[in-house]
């Protein structure tokens, strides 16, 4: 945690100033930023299962627009029953 207090006679933009730049050097806000958006690789077996969700669902949807009765209550009703 980053500490900064008070000098004798300082003003308070002084000190802000004086924190934002402890923080800067410290790098804890780009380390921050770094891991905001960072998403763990899912195991192989676990993709495997997604893209062969996919597959199956584009094929059933596929078969049933030949068939001419494919609409959002189909696609629904495809999903829960897979």
């Amino acid at each position: 945690m980053i500490q900064v207090k008070r000098k004798e006679r300082e003003t308070a933009e002084s000190l802000i100033r004086r924190f934002s730049r402890r923080v800067q050097q410290s790098g804890v806000l780009r380390q921050v930023r770094k891991q905001r958006f960072h998403v763990e690789e899912q195991s192989r077996d676990k993709r495997r299962a997604e893209a062969l969700y996919k597959v199956k669902i584009r094929k059933e949807i596929n078969r049933l627009k030949k068939l001419g009765k494919f609409d959002e209550d189909a696609l629904r009703d495809i999903k829960k029953r897979m």
